[in-house]
């Protein structure tokens, strides 16, 4: 095996990453931190909420960018500092670890660089995460949960923070639904591309003949929105329900009727949130879920119109946009990039980093 040119390594991803610095525009970010850092520091900023968990909320995800590249940078240019100390001590073990940060770093340049590529209008927000079982019964409920832990996992390995806002559980195994809100820089932008009807193919292990079913489950991926978005919502176009929450919960959440669920009258878009004590909180928060989906379904129909103008019949790219098959033999493949992989378990286990990045270049290349 010829030995690693790591000098070429490292000048390739000096390349890669100055050119990604320029999209991001790092001085630009800077004079943004700048200025959203003094905001935050007025004395009143809480008098207005909501305007302050705006401010509050991009100053963080600013912050996080600038870490992000910044740390990347450094990690860069002290590899080849690792690597000059390690060869003139012929540590061949120093050696190998220098080469293993150097992989490490390029893998984080490729990530960033895919990040590069969310430049939609509502990219860099957090999102709010549906899943739903869909036809095949208590399968689909099941698989439902699967996907539920899938994503969660994802969250937990990339230190995303998730808010469970609100989950159904089916009677005999797994959910009917749940929601979730994820809050990470361009979380929606990066798990957008998750949106869509996910397809498991397995031996059923509630059949008592182990026959291989079917089952489906939708994923819908929405932005959480902000002061600015100007969702007008009539309330006499609201029926607000309130309830027991059901399945596991902490002392005191299954007793009361806190949970709350509201039906959009004109859209019947259903939200429901159940995570906190108070019903006057799981209101308020079910209030800025309907918010979300109301902007995403306007959203939806403003690019249907752009579509229909411009002649695009290709209908949604969402439907079974991803099959799961566990037997009789074992593939992960998604229907529109042509992504694969060979091992459902570390899939399902939240290494899904290779399907949102196909994901996201293939919408990007889809747009242009």
């Amino acid at each position: 095996m010829a030995a690693r040119d790591y000098a070429d390594e490292v000048n390739k991803l000096r390349v890669i990453l100055s050119a990604i610095e320029q999209v991001i525009d790092i001085p630009k970010l800077t004079e943004e931190f700048t200025k959203l850092e003094a905001e935050a520091s007025v004395p009143n900023l809480w008098d207005d909420p909501e305007k302050a968990q705006v401010v509050t909320s991009k100053l963080s995800r600013v912050q996080s960018t600038i870490n992000k590249v910044t740390g990347i940078r450094r990690r860069l240019e002290d590899v080849p500092l690792l690597l000059e100390l390690a060869q003139e001590e012929k540590d061949a073990g120093a050696i190998e670890d220098a080469g293993k940060e150097l992989d490490s770093v390029g893998d984080d340049i490729r990530a960033l660089e895919v990040q590069t590529l969310l430049s939609g209008e509502y990219d860099d927000r957090d999102a709010l995460m549906t899943i739903r079982s869909e036809a095949g019964g208590v399968e689909a409920a099941d698989w439902a949960e699967m996907l539920m832990r899938m994503y969660l996992r994802y969250c937990e390995r990339h230190q995303f923070k998730v808010d469970v806002l609100e989950t159904s559980y089916a009677e005999e195994a797994g959910i009917k639904s749940t929601t979730f809100r994820v809050s990470a820089p361009y979380a929606y932008g990066t798990l957008s591309v998750e949106q869509g009807t996910h397809r498991l193919v397995r031996i059923s292990p509630f059949d008592s003949q182990s026959r291989r079913h079917t089952s489906f489950a939708g994923v819908e991926v929405v932005p959480v929105v902000e002061q600015s978005d100007h969702v007008e919502i009539d309330e006499k176009e609201l029926r607000i329900d309130v309830y027991r929450s059901s399945g596991p919960g902490g002392q005191g959440v299954n007793t009361t009727d806190s949970a709350v669920r509201i039906t959009h009258l004109p859209t019947g878009i259903v939200v429901s949130c159940q995570n906190e004590r108070s019903q006057i909180q799981n209101k308020a928060t079910a209030m800025n879920v309907l918010q979300s989906k109301l902007l995403e379904r306007r959203r939806q129909e403003e690019r249907a119109r752009l579509d229909a103008l411009k002649g695009d019949n290709s209908g949604s790219w969402g439907n079974q946009m991803r099959s799961y098959v566990l037997a009789p033999y074992q593939m992960v493949k998604d229907l529109r990039t042509d992504f694969e992989v060979g091992n459902p378990s570390a899939v399902l286990d939240g290494e899904i980093d290779g399907f949102i990045e196909a994901g996201i270049k293939w919408r990007k290349s889809s747009q242009s």
